[in-house]
């Protein structure tokens, strides 16, 4: 059996336990994609280190020769969200979302075909949301309700999985480019959100009622492309560019009645553009700056506020503006089998106080990480990779929806938060 048989062989597995992540740092979007990358803040788009390069740069892979690189990240969010100062006191309280462990796995192989192209594939969860509210203390006025006025636990579970086969060409001895074929999968779920189903006593928030929430799992597809360059101006300077435009996908029919759009779930276009810089021969310091456009997808970027039923053609969405994003890494090669790793990753906090009632479901709301990493070169094939990642507490606050559904102060205010820590191995193997 040849090796790419066995590189897809090992691809639905990577599939299937990826299908069991989520994540939340930049946005939704994960602070970087391998656990080098995420050792150097996500730092990656002019460095060729594995063939992670369908996340990061498709330039990239040439470079990184023949290679198989297999990793799992285990990622605690810790979310909460806080009502107060509300005219009805028993909609006043505090929860805690119960689901605080994900493991995310991350695959990769590359193929030298000659000196100067490759062929290889990445698969890498693109990003994802969950939260899972237990119902609490409140009450809406008909009984015991969740934070949102529905019955049970309140929560969505979103999941976004990209498989990237990717080609990889140098130009010349310096320059290299490439392109690769996303392949998208989604599935998302919602549940608690009985109030917004035009449920009794509540407006007609929703044009399509029975497809807003408690309908198990939906499913989507699509297809994008990335599109990557990569050049070594000089021994010590190298740079790199990436782009992605919105990946059209299929909608979630089950949730049509929630969504903007009939349910259109898009993956938003999103850009990359950096250098990495070498003052000695053992180390390198690597600088992106990323956009991601959170606002071409009205499902996540239409103001919450919008005067429109939820699922409408440009209805109400998470009200998340499009974010700049800069990553810094250090990489040290201390010893001939020891490289280490650290760095930073600021980004914009795409939710804003105006639509804090929607996102206590998506509280993407964080702006720091702190990382560190590691790699050991056990032999001249194999060597095992770590990282770790520290992102502080941090918060949103504004006024509640509910105060213009039952009246002003009825709702009072709400505070959303999220920290996050996360720790990472990643084996690879040289061909």
């Amino acid at each position: 059996m040849t090796r790419w048989n066995h590189a897809f062989k090992l691809t639905p597995l990577a599939a299937l336990l990826l299908a069991s992540s989520a994540f939340a740092t930049n946005g939704y979007f994960p602070h970087g994609y391998g656990i080098r990358a995420k050792g150097m803040g996500g730092a990656s788009v002019a460095m060729t280190e594995d063939s992670m390069g369908g996340a990061n740069n498709p330039a990239g892979m040439v470079w990184v020769g023949s290679r198989l690189d297999v990793g799992m990240d285990l990622f605690s969010p810790r979310r909460d969200a806080t009502r107060s100062d509300a005219g009805f006191p028993t909609l006043n309280g505090s929860v805690d979302s119960q689901s605080k462990t994900f493991l995310v796995p991350e695959f990769g192989y590359n193929r030298m075909l000659g000196s100067d192209m490759s062929l290889g594939v990445t698969v890498y969860g693109n990003g994802g949301m969950n939260t899972n509210y237990p119902q609490g203390d409140f009450n809406c006025g008909g009984g015991p309700a969740n934070m949102l006025c529905g019955s049970g636990n309140l929560g969505v579970d979103l999941m976004q999985l990209i498989v990237a086969p990717t080609l990889s060409y140098k130009l010349n001895s310096q320059h290299s480019v490439g392109a690769s074929l996303l392949l998208g999968f989604q599935q998302f779920k919602a549940y608690g959100l009985q109030a917004f189903d035009n449920a009794p006593g509540f407006p007609a928030f929703t044009g399509a009622p029975g497809s807003v929430t408690n309908n198990g799992y939906a499913h989507s597809n699509g297809v994008g492309i990335r599109l990557g360059y990569l050049g070594r101006l000089s021994d010590s300077l190298t740079v790199g560019a990436a782009f992605a435009p919105k990946m059209n996908m299929s909608r979630f029919e089950e949730y049509k009645g929630l969504f903007a759009d009939n349910g259109d779930f898009d993956i938003p276009s999103h850009y990359t553009i950096g250098l990495a810089f070498a003052p000695t021969p053992a180390v390198t310091v690597a600088l992106d700056y990323q956009r991601i456009n959170y606002s071409g997808v009205g499902s996540v970027g239409n103001p919450s506020s919008v005067q429109a039923p939820l699922g409408a053609p440009g209805g109400p969405g998470f009200g998340w503006k499009d974010i700049n994003v800069v990553k810094l890494g250090v990489q040290w090669r201390a010893t001939s089998a020891w490289t280490l790793r650290a760095g930073y990753n600021r980004g914009d906090n795409p939710v804003h106080g105006e639509d804090v009632t929607f996102n206590i479901l998506a509280p993407g709301v964080m702006k720091q990480h702190y990382t560190g990493g590691f790699s050991w070169a056990m032999s001249a094939s194999d060597e095992l990779s770590g990282s770790l990642m520290f992102a502080p507490r941090q918060s949103v606050s504004g006024s509640s929806l509910f105060n213009a559904v039952l009246g002003p102060g009825a709702g009072g205010n709400e505070t959303v938060r999220m920290r996050q820590t996360a720790i990472g191995l990643a084996w690879s193997h040289k061909f």
